[in-house]
C-alpha cells in the first residue's frame, strides 16, 4: 500500500503568505512548494526572465533580422509532439509576423525517426530553403547540421533538451542546456526556447527600425512598413506546449502559462485551441492547466503517435473557427483510437508482468512485437505509475531495429541512466536523448535481452529499495470550512503542473451512498464529521467499504450550467477501528 505523506509546511513561510492576505489553505500549499516570497507568485509578464541571458539569442535574432530583409526562405523542421508542434506554429505564427518566407515540414517518426537526420535534410532540400529552423530538437543532430551544411542550407538550432559530448556545427544554437548558457531558468520547452528566440528578434528589428512609426525607419510613418506584432498573442500556444510536455513549473513557466490561460479564458486563443477544447467538450472560460495537460495536449499528440503531426501544426496554423473544428474533429477521433490501442496494450504488458514480480526488479524493460510505436511512451508511463519504477517499453521499427520509449521517478535521471549504458557497452544503444524523467532510444531486436539486463544494473547501482517505495505526498487534511466551491475555484485560477504540483488532500470519509456511474466509476456520497459533500473515483466500479482514509482534490463540477463542489478521489483505503 501507498505511504501517504503530508508535505512539509514551513510555519514561517506560511505565516508569511498568510500576513500577505494569502488563504489559510492557500497559504499551506504555496508554502509546501517552496514559495518563500510573495514576489514568486507574481505571473505577470514584467517578471518574465530576459532573452539576454540566453546563449545566442541576440546572435540568432541577427542572422534572422538578416534574412528576413534578404527574403530568405526559412523551413522549420519541427518535432511530432505537443511542444514541437506548438514550438513550430509559435515559429511560423511569429516570423510571418515579422515578414519571413517561412514553411516546415515535420517528420513522420514511423518513417524518419526524431531528429534533424541526414535523410530529413534530403527530404527538406526538395523544398530549396536557405536556412533551416529546428524546434524542440537538432541539439543532437550532428550528422544531419553536416549534410545540410555541406548541401548549402544554414541550420539554427532551438532545443530545451540536454545535448550530449558534442554539439552540431550549426550556424547558432539557442538551448538554455547548452553549456555556457547562464540563462536562470534550465527547464524551458521547445516551445518557450522558441518563444524567447522571437522576443530577441523583435528587439533586434526594434533596433533596425524595421517596424512602422519607428523613427529609426526611413519612412516613419505609420502607413509605411510593418507594425511592430504583439507577441503575446502567441502565449496560447506557448502555454500549451510547456504543460504538454511536462516540464518542470518554475516561477518563469508558470508566468508564460498563467499569461497563456488568461489569454484563452479571455476568449483570445487560436482558433486551433478553442476547436480542440470544444472537441473535448472544455470551456474555454473556465480553461485549467489541467485541461491543457489531459485534453489538448493528448488530441494534438494523437497526430504524432498515430498518423502525422502536420495535422496538429495545422490545426494550429488555422485561422478561421470551421477548419480548425474540421481538423480538430480528425484529432479527436485518432485520440479516441489511440486510447483503445494503449488500453490493448497495457493489458498485454500486464499480463507479461503476470510471470514475473516487479518487486524484484530495479527496473522494467518490455517488448511486444504488437505494440504500436507512437503509443509506447504512453505505456511506460502508465507502467512507471502503476510499478514505481523507471519504465522503457520498446516496439519493432524498421530494419530489425526497436524504438525504446522510457519514463522515470524521481530517483533516477533516465537520460544519465542511457548515457551509462553506453558508456559500459557502447554498442548496445544505436542512439537515445532526453530528460531526466523521459527518454526515447533505439537499439537493434536481437539486443534487448542484453540491454534490459545492462539497463536493470545500472537501475540498481543508482536507485535503492527506499526510491522505489510508493509514497502519495498530500496538503494534508481540509477543514471543512476550506472544503467550498470557492476554494475549488481559486484553485483552478493557478497553474499546477510538474514540480508544483496541483493540490491534493486526505480526510477520513464515511460512504453515505455509492452508485457506477458509466460502467466503470463510482459517484458517491462522502460524509465527513457531519459534511456531505459529492464525490466521484474514476476507472473503479467495484463497491467501496462503509469508512474510508482517501486521497482527494477539489473540483468544481458543472452540470446543465450549474456548479458545484466535487471531490475527485485519487487513492483510498478501509478505515477500521
Amino acid at each position: 500500500m501507498p505511504q501517504i505523506t503530508p508535505r512539509d509546511i514551513p510555519a514561517s513561510t506560511a505565516q508569511h503568505l498568510l500576513d500577505h492576505g494569502y488563504a489559510p489553505a492557500l497559504a499551506r500549499i504555496f508554502a509546501a512548494r517552496g514559495i518563500t516570497d510573495i514576489k514568486q507568485l507574481d505571473t505577470s509578464l514584467a517578471q518574465l526572465l530576459p532573452f539576454d541571458s540566453m546563449k545566442n539569442a541576440r546572435e540568432m535574432a541577427r542572422l534572422l533580422a538578416d534574412a528576413i530583409a534578404a527574403q530568405k526562405k526559412l523551413l522549420v523542421i519541427a518535432d511530432y509532439d505537443a511542444d514541437g508542434a506548438t514550438a513550430c506554429a509559435v515559429a511560423i505564427r511569429g516570423l510571418r509576423a515579422f515578414g519571413a518566407q517561412i514553411d516546415f515540414i515535420v517528420p513522420n517518426r514511423f518513417e524518419y525517426g526524431y531528429g534533424l537526420t541526414p535523410e530529413i535534410v534530403h527530404l527538406a532540400a526538395r523544398n530549396k530553403p536557405d536556412i533551416l529552423l529546428t524546434v524542440d530538437n537538432g541539439i543532437a543532430s550532428i550528422e544531419g547540421v553536416d549534410e545540410a551544411n555541406r548541401l548549402g542550407m544554414q541550420v539554427l538550432v532551438t532545443d530545451h533538451h540536454l545535448p550530449g559530448d558534442a554539439l552540431p556545427d550549426a550556424a547558432c544554437i539557442v538551448n538554455p542546456n547548452q553549456p555556457g548558457c547562464m540563462f536562470p531558468s534550465k527547464h524551458m520547452a521547445g516551445v518557450g526556447v522558441m518563444f524567447y528566440v522571437l522576443l530577441a528578434l523583435r528587439a533586434e528589428l526594434r533596433a533596425r527600425g524595421a517596424f512602422a512609426g519607428s523613427p529609426l525607419s526611413p519612412n516613419p510613418s505609420p502607413a509605411s512598413g510593418r507594425g511592430e506584432p504583439n507577441l503575446a498573442i502567441l502565449l496560447d500556444l506557448v502555454a500549451l506546449g510547456i504543460v504538454a510536455d511536462v516540464v518542470k513549473l518554475d516561477q518563469n513557466n508558470r508566468i508564460l502559462v498563467q499569461q497563456g490561460l488568461l489569454r484563452i479564458r479571455a476568449g483570445r486563443a487560436c482558433a486551433g485551441i478553442n476547436a480542440l477544447l470544444q472537441a473535448a467538450k472544455k470551456n474555454p472560460a473556465q480553461a485549467s492547466s489541467h485541461d491543457l495537460g489531459f485534453t489538448v495536449g493528448p488530441r494534438l499528440n494523437a497526430a504524432g503517435r498515430l498518423d502525422d503531426m502536420s495535422l496538429g501544426i495545422n490545426c494550429l496554423l488555422a485561422d478561421d473557427a470551421a477548419t480548425a473544428l474540421r481538423i480538430a474533429a480528425k484529432l479527436d477521433a485518432l485520440n479516441r483510437e489511440r486510447r483503445g490501442i494503449e488500453a490493448d496494450m497495457q493489458d498485454s504488458a500486464l499480463a507479461a508482468l503476470d510471470a514475473i514480480d516487479p518487486s524484484d526488479n530495479f527496473s522494467l524493460a518490455l517488448f511486444d512485437e504488437t505494440w504500436h510505436q507512437g503509443v509506447i511512451g504512453i505505456l511506460a508511463s502508465r507502467l512507471k505509475d502503476k510499478f514505481h519504477r523507471p519504465v522503457i517499453a520498446f516496439a519493432r521499427a524498421n530494419d530489425g531495429e526497436l524504438k525504446g520509449s522510457g519514463r522515470s521517478i524521481a530517483g533516477l535521471h533516465l537520460r544519465d541512466a542511457l548515457d551509462l549504458v553506453s558508456k559500459r557497452h557502447p554498442a548496445l544503444i544505436k542512439k537515445f536523448g532526453g530528460h531526466a524523467a523521459a527518454a526515447g532510444l533505439s537499439i537493434t531486436e536481437a539486443d534487448f535481452e542484453n540491454f534490459a539486463a545492462a539497463f536493470e544494473q545500472i537501475c540498481g547501482e543508482l536507485l535503492s529499495a527506499n526510491d522505489l517505495a510508493q509514497r502519495i505526498e498530500t496538503d494534508g487534511a481540509l477543514e471543512h470550512a476550506e472544503m467550498t466551491l470557492e476554494v475549488a475555484r481559486t484553485l483552478d485560477q493557478h497553474v499546477w503542473g510538474q514540480g508544483f504540483p496541483a493540490p491534493q488532500f486526505n480526510n477520513d470519509f464515511t460512504v453515505q451512498n455509492q452508485r457506477v456511474v458509466g460502467e466503470k466509476h463510482l459517484k458517491l456520497r462522502l460524509d465527513t464529521n457531519g459534511k456531505i459533500i459529492e464525490a466521484i473515483l474514476f476507472g473503479h466500479n467495484e463497491p467501496l467499504p462503509e469508512r474510508i482514509h482517501a486521497v482527494y482534490s477539489l473540483n468544481v463540477n458543472e452540470y446543465n450550467g450549474t456548479q458545484s463542489l466535487q471531490l475527485v478521489v485519487r487513492h483510498w483505503h478501509g478505515v477500521t477501528d
